[in-house]
This record gives C-alpha cells, structure tokens and sequence, in this order.
C-alpha cells in the first residue's frame, strides 16, 4: 500500500528548490566578489604569489561545484575533498614559517588521509556505480 500523499507536498518541494536556487546564487555571486577582491589586491600589490593562485583555485573549485549542483543536481563529495586539500596547501604556504614541523607532518597527514579519501571514492565510484531507479507513483 503507498502511503498517503500530503496536498501540500508540491508546495513545500517547491519552496525548498526556490531556497535552494537563491542559496546557490548567493555562493554565486559572493565567490564572484572574493575573485575580484583578490584580483585587485593582487594588481594593487604588483605581485602575484603561490597562495594567490591556490586562493583561485579554491573559488574556482566553489563555482565548479555550483555549476555541477545547477546542471546535475547531484554533488560528489569528492569536490569539498578537493577544496580541503588545496585549502591546507595553502594554509601550509602562508604559514610555513610560525609551523613547527608536528604541525607540518599533521597538515601533511590530513592531506594524505584525503587525498586517499577522494581516491577511494573515485575508485568505488568506477567500479561500483550506484543503481539508479525510477520513482513509480
């Protein structure tokens, strides 16, 4: 027996997806406006340096995680591992210096553990593939 369905289901689904749609936009532009933030200091500075660029590519992992999320409606969790191992990158870059070398090895290590994390994911995701099936209402 299917269960009951509730008349105002449409409108709560349609609710979240709106919520969703502007938080995904928001993300959006606030990443849009980070690049440009640091677009311009870096012209201001006259320099661009290796945190600079690694910066980029976080934001630029953010908006590719946006656009598959827009396109898909699905979001691997591989991306956030992604982010995550770049963000350490570069926190290791900046602070290298005031790091003594537990810290180093830690940071190293949790780049390790993620970096086999986003492997394992791809590897099941290869070769074990999720079965998909079709709602039937």
């Amino acid at each position: 027996m299917s269960k009951p369905k509730l008349s105002n289901d449409h409108a709560v689904m349609k609710a979240i997806q709106v919520i969703e749609w502007f938080a995904l936009f928001l993300i959006t532009i606030c990443v849009i406006i980070a690049v440009y933030q640091e677009v311009m200091l870096m012209v201001s500075l006259r320099r661009v340096a290796l945190h600079d660029i690694l910066l980029l590519f976080i934001y630029l992992e953010v908006l590719a995680m946006v656009a598959l999320y827009l396109t898909s409606g699905k979001l691997p969790v591989r991306y956030p591992i992604y982010i995550a191992i770049v963000a350490i990158a570069r926190f290791i870059i900046l602070d290298l210096k005031d790091l003594d070398a537990v810290d180093v090895i830690w940071l190293s290590a949790a780049m390790l553990v993620l970096t086999f994390a986003a492997l394992v994911l791809r590897y099941g995701h290869a070769k074990l593939p999720y079965e998909y099936k079709e709602n039937v209402d």
